[in-house]
């Protein structure tokens, strides 16, 4: 897939990179990446995929621009208040780049939906901000057999990792899955919303922006991913730490006992 001249002054940032280079900046564009929520998380991821000159960007989500979004959500403004997030988001991603092309999914993904979603893209980030869309998500990559980002964010701390459980990692076991990290889902109304407990809004865009970077990486070929490893992020004390976590018999994907999706959908 070749550069026009325009896009090779663009890029040029990337381009010089011995690590990207035009091969790479060539994988970006030809890239189309699923991003799941146009809220705190995906804004940011949003706009510097779209910078980065990903080709092709999903956007889903069903929601409406509100004002007590903008704290946080800086893809979008006041103008846009009232606008679904998947157009408000598209007409900020054709001013940050117009050699992107966005396809908007203005629904929740849901069981019914998830697999025919995510198998159009090559990967996914989850920027949803609830456990069901989450496991929802990791589940229906690991079938459609897509690398997923996946981050989530709570008051002053948050964390990301990068799942390919379809894949064996170097010690010949299958790559953990995010139900080997987090084996079992939080009764509903367990844990508060955003809207009860709150969100330090520039959090967001800490933890988007690492989400972008990995994905970036993962679609390029350079560095060491997050695969195996959880990044955990503590805004208050501005330390950043990653621990590892391994592949659990017990989990009902790629355990001893692996269940369909259908099944893990009614679950």
């Amino acid at each position: 897939m070749t550069l026009s001249p325009a896009e090779l002054e663009r890029y040029a940032r990337h381009i010089v990179l011995r690590d990207v280079g035009g091969p790479g900046q060539q994988k970006l564009k030809a890239a189309r990446v699923l991003v799941i929520g146009a809220g705190g998380l995906g804004a940011p991821v949003l706009q510097y995929l779209a910078a980065a000159g990903v080709g092709t960007l999903g956007i889903v989500d069903d929601d409406t621009v509100s004002l007590s979004n903008l704290q946080r959500q800086v893809i979008h403004d006041t103008d846009q208040l009232g606008e679904p997030k998947v157009a408000s988001a598209a007409e900020a991603i054709s001013r940050i780049n117009p050699h992107v092309k966005v396809e908007p999914h203005p629904v929740r993904l849901r069981p019914e939906n998830a697999m025919a979603l995510i198998g159009r893209y090559d990967l996914v980030v989850d920027g949803s901000d609830n456990f069901t869309t989450r496991y929802l998500a990791s589940d229906a990559c690991f079938f459609a057999k897509k690398p997923l980002v996946t981050g989530a964010v709570g008051q002053f701390d948050g964390s990301l990792t990068l799942l390919k459980p379809y894949e064996t990692g170097a010690e010949g076991k299958p790559n953990p899955t995010y139900r080997c990290i987090f084996p079992d889902q939080p009764p509903e109304g367990m844990l508060p919303t955003c809207a009860e407990a709150g969100i330090l809004g520039a959090l967001t865009g800490t933890i988007g922006s690492l989400q972008a970077l990995e994905a970036i990486k993962e679609i390029v070929g350079i560095g060491e991913g997050l695969v195996g490893r959880l990044l955990l992020f503590d805004s208050r004390s501005m330390r950043m730490e990653t621990i590892r976590y391994g592949w659990s018999a017990k989990n009902p994907l790629t355990g001893t006992k692996p269940k369909s999706f259908a099944e893990l959908a009614e679950a």
